[in-house]
């Protein structure tokens, strides 16, 4: 049975957080993407939760929790510092933490942090802060697919999908990368409710101004910065990156370099799976976390 609870945290901010499995059991982070909430887990939670003890935040800026603002309030260390205090004040001497999306791409670098409590990463489609940067310079396909960022990052981005409505958006955000048909009424509802909060949209687009990612337009070219050639560190712990190979936004090429940044790397592919894994194939998914997390 799941438990949710307003968690006021050392960063300032009080999050919306999903509890769900045995308070005595291995404890596991869950982070979310956009346009989403902790129910994105709502398929993989139910099994999982006989075994693991599940943290499951909406993060700040998105749905229950709250919402600055301003870009610099989703800065990547004060969203990954969000992780840690999340830890800390629900008393958890070592987690694992799984990421999805934006869930993920803040899961990277936390792990980066080398945290003696984090024992073990687990990804799904979000890609390596590295490889992606990389790979929006020099490939013309991750390049084009990922031009929704500069959009989301134009001024005044929210006041548009205020304008063409939360329903037009919600099939905007998903048809293109998912069936439809495994969405509900009663969750479509739910998202929507989420998006009309005070202050829309723009908290959760904060997440794509506050980061530092070079976006080039289609038709540039441009040299790889000098930071992407030096020498990256590695992630340490063990690290299961699962992946939806029909992703249009990020491309498998994303998987392409793994091995050389991570120390124990496993990688599950889901051939016939998209963007939106976690619901999208959350037999196959919860199957992964089981076996990588016991």
């Amino acid at each position: 049975m799941t438990e949710i609870r307003r968690v006021g945290l050392s960063t300032g901010v009080t999050l919306n957080v999903a509890f769900a499995g045995p308070e005595d059991a291995p404890a596991v982070i869950l982070l979310h993407g956009f346009p989403e909430s902790h129910r994105t887990w709502r398929e993989v939670a139910p099994r999982l939760e006989d075994t693991f003890r599940l943290i499951m935040p909406d993060q700040r800026g998105f749905a229950g929790s709250d919402r600055p603002m301003d870009a610099s309030d989703y800065a990547t260390d004060k969203l990954v510092d969000d992780i840690f205090a999340l830890a800390e004040t629900v008393g958890l001497e070592s987690f694992a933490l799984v990421g999805h999306d934006w869930g993920g791409a803040i899961s990277w670098p936390a792990a980066l942090r080398n945290d003696p409590r984090l024992t073990k990463l687990a990804i799904v489609n979000a890609p390596h802060p590295l490889i992606f940067q990389k790979s929006v310079i020099e490939d013309a396909g991750q390049r084009a697919a990922s031009q929704y960022i500069t959009w989301f990052r134009t001024p005044g981005a929210e006041k548009a999908i205020e304008a063409m409505g939360n329903e037009a958006f919600f099939e905007k955000s998903f048809a293109k990368h998912a069936d439809l048909g495994l969405i509900s009424e009663e969750e479509k509802r739910r998202y929507i409710a989420d998006w009309s909060q005070p202050g829309g949209m723009l908290p959760m687009l904060n997440w794509y101004r506050g980061s530092k990612l070079i976006i080039p337009p289609t038709d540039a070219t441009m040299p790889v910065p000098d930071f992407l050639l030096r020498a990256f560190p590695k992630i340490h712990v063990p690290t299961l990156v699962i992946w939806g190979m029909k992703d249009s936004a990020l491309l498998p090429l994303q998987l392409e370099g793994l091995d050389d940044l991570v120390d124990d790397l496993r990688v599950v592919k889901l051939p016939e799976t998209g963007h939106f894994a976690p619901w999208e194939a959350s037999e196959q998914v919860a199957a992964a976390l089981r076996d990588f997390l016991a």
